[in-house]
């Protein structure tokens, strides 16, 4: 069974963000002065609708301990502690100091700074230092994409039964289909790995450029 997909214009993509929890005055700065500091990344910040979805799983899922592999200026880390209780806790994994640098200014201005910890590093190592037991209700995974099999790997033995791992960037922009460089082939590989990985039940989201949703058993 096939349904027509519903064609995603600018018009209706403004319409979508405006009637589900529109951007706030903080959310709209940082998207500002990420495109105005950092225009040649600009791109690697999530869409307006992902971070009011991010907030709203998040609350959706009682998350108290979350995790975040990819941080970059601090949008989907700021939607994602915006949806944990006071004693929720983010961690985030980035390699970046000058990017996760705006990122700290925008947690303390919508006052969630004391719900993060931020760890500066490559993730593949750092993701080793958390605690082995299954702790984590949530995580989020954004980062570079031919890391994504080691982040899956590390994260997915760590989450409780019932977690949720997010993974963005799913799709690449539909070039899945056909991929044309080394991070479009390694999204499609790991989109087969997730597929065929038996503790998790996932789908695949037509959100932005794509989301990943897999419910840890």
């Amino acid at each position: 069974m096939t349904t027509k997909p519903l064609p995603l214009t600018p018009e209706l993509q403004a319409y979508i963000v405006a009637h589900g929890s529109p951007p706030d005055e903080i959310i709209r700065d940082l998207a500002e002065e990420t495109r105005a500091v950092l225009p040649a990344h600009a791109e690697m910040q999530v869409a307006p609708e992902q971070a009011a979805f991010l907030t709203f799983l998040t609350r959706l899922l009682g998350v108290r301990q979350a995790v975040e592999v990819g941080t970059f200026t601090g949008l989907s880390s700021l939607a994602i502690a915006r949806g944990l209780p006071e004693d929720g806790r983010l961690t985030c994994f980035d390699i970046s100091e000058e990017f996760t640098g705006i990122a700290r200014s925008y947690w303390q201005r919508a006052g969630v700074a004391e719900k993060i910890e931020l760890r500066i590093g490559p993730a593949a190592e750092t993701l080793r230092e958390l605690p082995h037991e299954r702790h984590l209700d949530f995580a989020f995974i954004d980062a570079d994409k031919v890391g994504y099999p080691v982040y899956w790997a590390e994260l997915v033995p760590r989450m409780r039964a019932g977690g949720v791992i997010a993974v963005d960037n799913t799709l690449r922009a539909g070039r899945v289909l056909a991929p044309r460089d080394e991070a479009d082939r390694a999204i499609a590989a790991f989109n087969d790995e997730v597929l065929a990985d038996v503790r998790v039940d996932a789908v695949l989201l037509p959100l932005a450029d794509g989301v990943t949703l897999a419910r840890v058993r």
